[in-house]
């Protein structure tokens, strides 16, 4: 079933207007019919299971047959603060990190990041990372659209970090499995967590230092040096199964 979103503005007690390239999108390549049903999240919080009652100029009118809490999102916000890779692998990065429950991504340049955005360039790079995140957000059946911020610098990123329940700092030099283990078994539903990754030159040391001394937690993700690509994703896959709360 396809899954769309729209803002709140757009519903109403019994109806729901789709608007914007969605419509295109329902007609021409779906080629959707009169009576065919579509899920549709607000991006609050609210799903609604709809049948297409009429097409439009520029509209789509949908019909509200049932409303319900969405459950597809993870009891707890988590927080990617991704150090800026090289080419296009932040658009991999948020893609993934939406289908499998992030909150919020957040770019962040780093000492040894490659990657230099001034803001024109940055603000054209967050845009297409926030379309990214729509589309996985369709895909996945998410209840939200999680937001790509805009870039920040990395003691703005410790800056909103300082205020989360649990912040994670991967890091190669780091050992101790057993102590990675306890420390994510130990996070519970409904604590916000940020997860910290590096760009491909890793760390510097001296980030390390600034990341332990606001209250991050420096872990081990095993024996093997992960991409930055791989990292982020690695961690988020296993904290995704320890907080998901099963309901089927």
């Amino acid at each position: 079933m396809q899954h769309f979103f729209v803002d709140a503005s757009q519903v109403s007690e019994e109806t729901i207007w789709i608007e914007g390239s969605d419509v295109n999108h329902m007609k021409n390549v779906l080629r959707m019919r009169i009576g065919e049903e579509v899920t549709v999240s607000d991006g609050q919080g609210k799903e609604y299971l709809c049948q297409v009652r009429d097409f439009e100029e520029e509209q789509v009118q949908l019909k509200i047959v049932e409303t319900k809490a969405s459950d597809a999102e993870l009891p707890s916000k988590i927080y990617l603060f991704q150090g800026l890779p090289k080419q296009e692998k932040m658009e991999l990065i948020v893609q993934k990190c939406v289908e499998l429950g992030i909150y919020a991504v957040v770019p962040v340049s780093m000492k040894r990041c490659v990657v230099k955005l001034d803001a024109k360039k940055g603000a054209k790079k967050v845009e297409r990372w926030n379309t990214i995140a729509a589309s996985a957000a369709k895909q996945s059946g998410r209840g939200i659209v999680p937001e790509v911020m805009s870039v920040k610098t990395y003691k703005e990123a410790l800056e909103m970090a300082k205020d989360l329940d649990v912040v994670l700092v991967p890091y190669e030099c780091a050992e101790g499995m057993d102590h990675t283990k306890k420390l994510i078994q130990s996070i519970k539903p409904g604590q916000s967590v940020g997860i910290f990754i590096g760009p491909e030159g890793g760390f510097d040391p001296d980030e390390i230092a600034l990341a332990c001394e606001m209250g991050g937690q420096v872990i081990t993700l095993g024996k093997r040096i992960l991409r930055t690509e791989t990292a982020g994703l690695a961690l988020l896959s296993v904290l995704m199964f320890q907080l998901e709360q099963v309901t089927y």
